[in-house]
């Protein structure tokens, strides 16, 4: 899906921070479409509060369309999904995202996610027009989410479910330590060890066996066995200095 195959709209938003935090939360995650359903304050995309809380996305509120009624915002969507905390009756079936997304990731279907009003949610009228009802797995004695929140997690939840972004880490970009330079390492300081008295030669009993398998699980890079050796060195040196 393309990045703006996903729309976010927010029916009734009442706090300007809120609708910065929601365009964070979407660009984080990839989405760039996001439609105001007749918020609180007409200005609010403009809002300095607003722009502060987006921190750096304001890129999609300068995108961002305003519109007076929920069927406006549906314009080009196949798929509605509601957010709301309790099941209505006769409404759509209630889904966790994670249940939920696989399946519909896999339609290839334009899927819109609609947050109602931080005071009041969801309408049973808006409720009542979506395909399905999502509901975060919350602690059962305390499920309250901030607005924002609920769109990092249900954008988190969607974005996995088309593919997910890779994890750029220290394994990517380091070069490990061969066996050999490993078994060079534990060679110096065995004779270091030797040397400052720590290590009886005649009587060594596992101690090398084990360093050996403490290194094997560190999985060294080819700077840090230098590093080790460096300091087996630095330990002999100033075996024989006084004091």
């Amino acid at each position: 899906m393309s990045v703006d195959s996903t729309r976010f709209i927010l029916v009734q938003t009442s706090h300007p921070g809120n609708v910065g935090s929601a365009a964070r939360a979407m660009k984080v995650m990839g989405f760039g479409d996001l439609v105001l359903v007749k918020p609180r304050f007409a200005d609010v995309l403009s809002q300095e509060e607003t722009i502060a809380m987006a921190s750096g996305a304001a890129d999609i509120l300068a995108r961002a369309r305003i519109v007076e009624t929920l069927e406006e915002a549906l314009d080009g969507v196949s798929y509605l999904c509601a957010t709301a905390m309790t099941p209505r009756d006769f409404g759509p079936p209630t889904h966790a995202p994670r249940a939920l997304f696989p399946e519909l990731a896999a339609s290839g279907q334009r899927v819109a996610f609609v947050f109602g009003s931080e005071r009041y949610g969801m309408s049973n009228e808006d409720v009542y027009r979506c395909h399905a009802v999502l509901s975060i797995p919350t602690n059962p004695s305390y499920g309250s989410l901030n607005l924002a929140q609920a769109i990092q997690l249900i954008s988190y939840e969607w974005r996995q479910a088309l593919g997910g972004f890779e994890v750029e880490g220290r394994i990517a970009d380091t070069k490990f330590a061969s066996a050999a330079a490993v078994q060079g390492l534990l060679a110096h300081w065995q004779q270091a060890l030797v040397e400052i008295d720590f290590l009886d030669p005649a009587a060594p009993k596992k101690l090398m066996p084990r360093l050996n398998q403490l290194l094997n699980r560190a999985q060294l890079a080819d700077e840090e066995i230098h590093i080790l050796r460096g300091i087996a060195k630095a330990m002999v040196k100033d075996r024989g200095k006084p004091g």
